[in-house]
């Protein structure tokens, strides 16, 4: 729950000024209604609306190049760079807002702050979650257990709405993951089998490759032998 409130004595500021981001005070300067608070920093914007960045070790402003990811910065385009402004996460007398997150709760209520509570419109939708809600073991039924939420629309039978249950083990699942199993099983036993045939034609062509050279050496040697014992016989005619 946010709640803005406005402070004209900066001297219960005092307290804030020379702390970094994310460091957590206590909040009891503030006023009466504060006592025994402790807050944390989570960020704030001076006097011209720049926002505090976490790591700047400064006071003042600086121009960083800002991609998709960063704080402070919204890319427009895809893969967008651009160097904005940004104030140090040092807090000082220059700011005009300062961001605080309630860590302890003190002695009194805040009136529109601690004093209400707001309901979560939604339940847990992974069956994990639901289970750690309830205190559930393994063996209970989740779906009986999910958060319901009701649809109530004037002039209609009221009824109720449940979300799909996210990372529920059923049967169908089981299945489903031993046919995966089952199928990577026939594909590394069918690849082993046809590496093991491509390695066997390989050999057999690489055998008569081998055949064929011995043969082609061979001819080419009588060829050679017989050039040679002719021309001896027609030098010695001569």
């Amino acid at each position: 729950m946010k709640f803005l409130s406005s402070l004209d004595d900066e001297r219960k500021l005092r307290t804030f000024y020379e702390k970094r981001m994310a460091t957590e005070v206590a909040a009891d300067a503030l006023g009466e209604e504060w006592k025994g608070y402790v807050v944390r920093i989570s960020g704030g914007n001076d006097k011209q609306g720049f926002p505090m960045k976490q790591g700047v070790l400064t006071h003042g402003r600086v121009r960083l190049l800002l991609s998709k990811g960063h704080s402070c910065y919204r890319p427009r385009r895809t893969g967008e760079r651009k160097r904005k402004s940004v104030r140090g996460c040092i807090v000082d007398a220059n700011l005009s807002v300062l961001n605080l997150v309630i860590v302890k709760k003190g002695e009194k209520d805040i009136p529109g702050l601690t004093d209400t509570t707001v309901p979560r419109r939604l339940g847990p939708k992974r069956a994990s979650r639901i289970r750690k809600l309830f205190n559930l073991s393994k063996e209970d039924d989740v779906r009986q257990y999910v958060v319901r939420k009701p649809l109530n629309k004037e002039g209609k039978k009221p009824r109720t709405k449940a979300p799909k249950i996210q990372r529920l083990v059923t049967p169908r699942v089981l299945q489903h993951k031993r046919r995966r199993i089952a199928l990577k099983k026939q594909r590394t036993k069918k690849n082993k089998e046809e590496a093991a045939e491509y390695a066997k034609l390989l050999a057999k062509r690489m055998k008569e490759a081998k055949e064929k050279r011995q043969e082609q050496i061979a001819k080419r040697r009588r060829l050679s032998s017989l050039r040679a014992s002719t021309s001896k016989s027609e030098s010695s005619q001569k």
